[in-house]
């Protein structure tokens, strides 16, 4: 009989898997979006993962049309792997508008594939939490999207975060008033590089892929690097838009979202104005929006966005303008990790139940069953192996609590619940419905 020839097990670059160690932390993030994001009247919805070519490329920038992952189907078909939620909410939105009615408000947590250099907390795979309001150009839905992404980071357990906001209209009106409008996306394309390759290589490429003037690249630049408070940088940018109506109404759409955000009660430190950010993706068209962790800036933005009112265009005549953002979940998640704020815990349940004795399997099942009737997770061991053993298992998979019960304590109507963290445990009397076991492991618990 020939050897069975093995395949070696292996993810491909830029892949993972995740075990439940990671997992847990990601879907425990995942449901606090959806929590927030329903808070606000945001509907979950679905789309496929794959998408026809067409309807994906050319929609996002360069970057993203080379890192696209793309194939002919068994029917000859050119299609797509979804490199963002985005694109395909325009087309979802120009088909489905009708049926749905406007203002559409959206969320849609999935993954997403593009085929680009891994970097921290960045794979080729990678999971989005999108939040969208398509159908209206009022900067209520602006204001929003800042107090969800406000939110979100308050409920995730942050207390020190930037929300940094900026308008593409800024700078057009800039280039309107430089005679450089034609080379809108050029420019933007080399500004999203500020952080990366500085301001003089920067300015080098305006030069070079604009083909602006050396004064000209300096005047964008110096667009870009106003500073100060959010009312210093309003007062600085005035005069740089004079003449310009674009200019000036992205300035006013500013001040209007800087209005709204403090009337619903943001610190006024979480939400500053930041004329270099440009996003790198084309479709943006107005406010555009970065989220930055303050004890880890150097991981990047972990929540992006901004309006894009022209999207939809490309796939009907119906006006759909848009504005919504991104929470980056692994990103984010890396940036937890390193400030130690994840657990490392292997099961989403609480509480184990060793099986020390096999002939009490019918108590041990009805413990259980008492526990997760009072909404709190329950692992029984499968095997009645040495009790030592068993907790060894229970300490490595992180549970919080064990409830120790064995013929001596069955025989005396009790249960021992250790607290597995701290090492302290107590014998509690063990009635058929485990009122008091519940009552102390909540205690523990702090629920």
């Amino acid at each position: 009989m020939s050897e069975i020839k093995r395949i070696e097990p292996r993810t491909l670059k830029g892949f993972r898997d995740y075990l439940p160690e990671a997992m847990i932390p990601r879907e425990r993030l995942i449901d606090t979006a959806r929590r927030v994001y329903r808070s606000y009247g945001f509907s979950p919805i679905d789309t496929p993962a794959l998408e026809y070519l067409e309807i994906l490329s050319g929609k996002g920038s360069d970057e993203t049309d080379k890192q696209l992952y793309r194939f002919q189907d068994h029917g000859g078909r050119w299609v797509g792997l979804r490199f963002d939620l985005t694109v395909p909410l325009a087309r979802f939105a120009a088909q489905h508008a009708n049926e749905l009615g406007i203002p559409l408000k959206r969320y849609h947590i999935a993954a997403v594939w593009r085929g680009e250099n891994t970097q921290r907390g960045r794979y080729r795979e990678f999971m989005q939490c999108d939040f969208d309001t398509i159908g209206t150009r009022s900067a209520v839905a602006d204001i929003e999207t800042v107090l969800v992404i406000h939110d979100l980071f308050r409920a995730i357990g942050f207390r020190e975060f930037t929300i940094r906001l900026n308008n593409r209209g800024l700078l057009s009106g800039l280039l309107e008033r430089l005679g450089l409008s034609d080379c809108a996306t050029a420019v933007l394309r080399a500004l999203d590089k500020l952080g990366k390759i500085g301001a003089e290589a920067v300015a080098q490429e305006i030069v070079s892929a604009a083909g602006a003037s050396e004064d000209q690249a300096r005047e964008v630049l110096r667009l870009s690097e106003l500073a100060g408070s959010n009312q210093e940088v309003l007062r600085q940018v005035e005069p740089l838009l004079a003449g310009s109506e674009t200019g000036q109404a992205g300035l006013a759409r500013l001040k209007e979202i800087l209005d709204g955000v403090a009337a619903a009660g943001v610190p006024p430190e979480r939400l500053q104005l930041d004329l270099s950010i440009a996003r790198g993706l084309d479709y943006y068209t107005g406010a555009v929006f970065e989220t930055f962790l303050d004890a880890l800036p150097g991981i990047g933005s972990v929540c992006s966005g901004g309006r894009y009112d022209n999207l939809a265009g490309l796939f009907t005549s119906q006006e759909l303008p848009g504005v919504g953002a991104s929470l980056g979940l692994d990103r984010l998640l890396a940036a937890m990790e390193e400030l130690g704020m994840i657990e490392k815990v292997s099961t989403p349940a609480p509480a184990f139940i060793p099986l020390f004795a096999a002939d009490h399997l019918h108590d041990y099942l009805r413990l259980a069953a008492a526990l997760r009737a009072e909404g709190i997770g329950v692992e029984l061991f499968p095997d009645a192996k040495k009790l030592g053993q068993q907790l060894k298992y229970a300490d490595r998979r992180g549970f919080r609590i064990a409830l120790i019960a064995g013929d001596h304590e069955f025989a005396a109507g009790t249960c021992q619940v250790k607290d597995l963290q701290t090492g302290e445990k107590q014998d509690v009397p063990l009635t058929e419905d485990a009122a008091s076991v519940v009552a102390v492991v909540r205690r523990i618990l702090g629920t």
